[in-house]
Protein backbone atom coordinates (compact mmCIF):
# COMPACT_ATOMS: atom_id res chain seq x y z
CA UNK A 1 0.00 0.00 0.00
CA UNK A 2 2.60 2.57 -0.93
CA UNK A 3 1.78 6.02 -2.25
CA UNK A 4 4.40 8.09 -4.06
CA UNK A 5 3.63 11.74 -4.75
CA UNK A 6 5.95 13.75 -6.98
CA UNK A 7 5.82 17.54 -6.76
CA UNK A 8 8.00 19.26 -9.33
CA UNK A 9 8.30 22.67 -10.89
CA UNK A 10 9.19 20.97 -14.18
CA UNK A 11 6.69 20.44 -16.98
CA UNK A 12 5.69 16.78 -17.30
CA UNK A 13 4.20 15.51 -20.55
CA UNK A 14 1.74 12.61 -20.50
CA UNK A 15 4.44 10.32 -21.93
CA UNK A 16 6.89 11.35 -19.20
CA UNK A 17 4.22 10.88 -16.52
CA UNK A 18 3.53 7.34 -17.78
CA UNK A 19 7.26 6.57 -17.82
CA UNK A 20 7.72 7.93 -14.29
CA UNK A 21 4.74 5.89 -13.05
CA UNK A 22 6.11 2.71 -14.63
CA UNK A 23 9.63 3.26 -13.34
CA UNK A 24 8.36 3.99 -9.82
CA UNK A 25 6.41 0.72 -10.07
CA UNK A 26 9.69 -1.11 -10.56
CA UNK A 27 11.57 0.96 -7.99
CA UNK A 28 9.09 0.28 -5.15
CA UNK A 29 10.18 -3.37 -5.16
CA UNK A 30 13.32 -2.19 -3.35
CA UNK A 31 11.12 -2.50 -0.28
CA UNK A 32 10.41 -6.17 0.41
CA UNK A 33 6.73 -7.00 0.02
CA UNK A 34 5.89 -3.86 -1.97
CA UNK A 35 4.93 -3.94 -5.64
CA UNK A 36 3.28 -1.91 -8.36
CA UNK A 37 0.06 -3.90 -7.89
CA UNK A 38 -0.65 -1.86 -4.72
CA UNK A 39 1.20 1.34 -5.65
CA UNK A 40 -0.62 4.65 -6.10
CA UNK A 41 1.33 7.44 -7.82
CA UNK A 42 0.54 11.15 -7.99
CA UNK A 43 2.42 13.65 -10.12
CA UNK A 44 2.01 17.39 -9.61
CA UNK A 45 3.83 19.12 -12.48
CA UNK A 46 4.57 22.83 -12.71
CA UNK A 47 4.21 23.06 -8.93
CA UNK A 48 5.28 26.36 -7.35
CA UNK A 49 8.55 25.05 -5.90
CA UNK A 50 11.78 26.80 -4.93
CA UNK A 51 14.89 25.09 -3.63
CA UNK A 52 18.13 26.76 -2.52
CA UNK A 53 16.49 30.09 -3.31
CA UNK A 54 15.85 29.36 -6.99
CA UNK A 55 13.13 27.88 -9.12
CA UNK A 56 15.52 25.77 -11.22
CA UNK A 57 14.11 22.30 -11.85
CA UNK A 58 13.59 20.48 -8.55
CA UNK A 59 11.37 17.77 -7.07
CA UNK A 60 9.93 16.86 -3.69
CA UNK A 61 8.99 13.18 -3.68
CA UNK A 62 6.91 11.91 -0.78
CA UNK A 63 6.71 8.18 -0.17
CA UNK A 64 4.12 6.80 2.25
CA UNK A 65 4.26 3.12 3.10
CA UNK A 66 2.10 0.92 5.25
CA UNK A 67 4.32 -0.58 7.92
CA UNK A 68 8.03 -0.01 7.82
CA UNK A 69 11.15 -0.67 5.81
CA UNK A 70 14.83 -1.07 6.52
CA UNK A 71 17.29 1.78 6.14
CA UNK A 72 19.00 -0.12 3.31
CA UNK A 73 15.74 -0.61 1.39
CA UNK A 74 14.88 3.08 1.73
CA UNK A 75 18.38 4.10 0.64
CA UNK A 76 18.06 1.93 -2.46
CA UNK A 77 14.64 3.40 -3.21
CA UNK A 78 15.99 6.94 -2.79
CA UNK A 79 18.70 6.16 -5.33
CA UNK A 80 16.13 4.81 -7.80
CA UNK A 81 13.75 7.76 -7.32
CA UNK A 82 16.54 10.30 -7.76
CA UNK A 83 17.67 8.53 -10.93
CA UNK A 84 14.13 8.57 -12.31
CA UNK A 85 13.80 12.31 -11.70
CA UNK A 86 17.15 12.91 -13.39
CA UNK A 87 16.52 10.61 -16.36
CA UNK A 88 12.93 11.58 -17.05
CA UNK A 89 12.85 15.25 -16.08
CA UNK A 90 16.48 16.34 -16.22
CA UNK A 91 16.48 17.33 -12.55
CA UNK A 92 19.92 17.31 -10.95
CA UNK A 93 20.18 14.75 -8.15
CA UNK A 94 21.13 17.49 -5.67
CA UNK A 95 17.76 19.15 -6.32
CA UNK A 96 15.62 16.16 -5.34
CA UNK A 97 14.33 15.55 -1.82
CA UNK A 98 12.72 12.23 -0.90
CA UNK A 99 10.60 12.11 2.25
CA UNK A 100 9.39 8.88 3.83
CA UNK A 101 6.38 8.32 6.05
CA UNK A 102 5.76 4.92 7.61
CA UNK A 103 2.07 4.59 8.34
CA UNK A 104 0.60 2.28 10.98
CA UNK A 105 -3.02 2.60 9.86
CA UNK A 106 -4.07 2.45 6.22
CA UNK A 107 -7.60 2.29 4.90
CA UNK A 108 -8.77 0.68 1.68
CA UNK A 109 -12.02 -0.68 0.33
CA UNK A 110 -14.07 0.53 3.29
CA UNK A 111 -11.87 -0.83 6.08
CA UNK A 112 -8.35 -0.68 7.49
CA UNK A 113 -5.49 -3.10 7.18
Amino acid sequence: MPFINVKTNAAVSQDKAEAIKSQLGLAITAIPGKSESWLMVGIEPEYALWFKGTNEAAAMVEVSIYGGASHNALSTLTSHITGIMTDQLGISSDRVYVKYSEVENWGWNGSNF
